[in-house]
């Protein structure tokens, strides 16, 4: 019974040794991101990298979608009413992809309509390449990132495994953590950076793409203007 009772406290001694070293554990986000090894670092540079270009990039396009909702309503009386110049202020105005779109059809005037909306439409890929400055990047990072990840994996099993042969029989789990952690860590770090960079890349796109739609909504309502005929009362 005595033994029972001994055998009893020491597994007692144990559990709490135990779970007093696994509660004062933690994870230190630096230690294993150091524990990744050199590969980690072109995977944090391209992630700065492409957030940097993702604020701007934000910006830039928040910003040339602010327009006059009336923009259109006034060039349109400024073209009826043979108010060149006063069309052309206004959209030097405005100064956004669409008014600039318009500008050139504007300064056009006088041409064959095919002139004025190849003119138009040259200018809109011109400010579509603008707005999609960047996104090149953006795309390489969110592919090359999990890449990278996966070649540190694939390294730090080679790492684990040249130790084990060099260890012999004598092989201990301390001896292999190193290129585990590499392994694992550049993983983790590779989609943690490739995954929220690709929802950024086409947040993007979309945010280009209803920028697109409104340009070419703008082109087709001046080339409306230009085939209606003016008001009598203009």
């Amino acid at each position: 019974m005595s033994l029972l009772l001994f055998i009893q406290e020491g597994l007692t001694e144990v559990a709490s040794t135990v779970v007093s070293e696994t509660t004062t554990v933690k994870i230190n986000i630096l230690d294993l991101a150091f524990k990744g090894g050199w590969v980690m670092i072109p995977i944090v540079l391209l992630f700065f990298f492409a957030f940097g270009i993702f604020i701007e990039r934000i910006l830039v396009i928040n910003r040339i979608t602010k327009e006059d909702e009336s923009f259109m309503e006034r060039i349109k009386d400024y073209v009826h009413e043979g108010n060149i110049k006063s069309a052309e202020k206004l959209c030097q105005k405005a100064n956004t992809p669409y008014s600039r779109m318009i500008a050139k059809g504007i300064q056009r005037l006088g041409r064959p309509l095919n002139d004025i909306l190849i003119a138009i439409e040259n200018v809109g890929n011109i400010e579509v390449a603008k707005m999609e400055k960047g996104f090149a990047w953006i795309a390489t990072t969110a592919a090359i990132a999990p890449m990278l990840g996966f070649f540190g994996t694939v390294t730090g099993m080679v790492r684990a495994f040249f130790d084990m042969a060099n260890a012999g029989n004598n092989v201990d789990i301390t001896l292999l953590s190193s290129g585990i952690y590499q392994a694992l860590v550049t993983t983790v770090a590779g989609l943690s950076v490739g995954i929220p960079v690709l929802f950024a890349y086409n947040y993007l796109v979309a945010k280009v793409d209803g920028i697109i739609t409104k340009m070419e909504a703008h082109t087709m309502d001046f080339m409306d203007i230009l085939n209606e005929p003016a008001e009598s009362t203009k």
